[in-house]
């Protein structure tokens, strides 16, 4: 399947998401990981196009989100910032997705500067990741009481 970068965007823009969990994690500097990563989510009768939207983009691993549903799943801090970065910067979203991916470049920034590694980095980044698509802002909030 050979697909136009014109409408891969315009795919993303109805069933892509840009998403940054933060999950406790004592190993880490700061004791939060924080994990980006750009979604795709498909019925796995559509799983073909799952892996053209991965072999297009040359990264990401497809595998089952839940029950019938597959994922295309991105989540290497280099190949966020080496090949989607890039992808919808060039090939811009047109939809409120668009704000969502401007806050998600920013997240990427700071974790390219090691921001995330320490307890004010990870309050800003909950800072932006809460006016995004954030499904469980109490969650964020909750982390920033316990980081101080």
């Amino acid at each position: 399947m050979n697909l136009n970068p014109y409408w891969v965007t315009g795919f993303s823009d109805g069933e892509g998401t840009f998403y940054v969990g933060i999950n406790k994690n004592e190993t880490m500097t700061a004791g939060y990981q924080v994990l980006p990563e750009f979604r795709i989510v498909q019925h796995k009768k559509d799983i073909k196009l799952l892996y053209a939207l991965k072999d297009f983009f040359g990264c990401g691993v497809v595998r089952v989100n839940h029950d019938s549903r597959y994922e295309l799943r991105i989540r290497s801090l280099e190949h966020l910032e080496n090949v989607i970065i890039p992808h919808f910067d060039k090939h811009k979203l047109m939809t409120q997705k668009q704000f969502d991916f401007i806050k998600f470049k920013k997240i990427i920034r700071l974790m390219r500067s090691n921001k995330h590694l320490k307890a004010d980095g990870i309050k800003d980044i909950i800072e932006i990741s809460s006016k995004m698509n954030r499904q469980n802002k109490e969650k964020a909030l909750k982390i920033v009481d316990e980081l101080g």
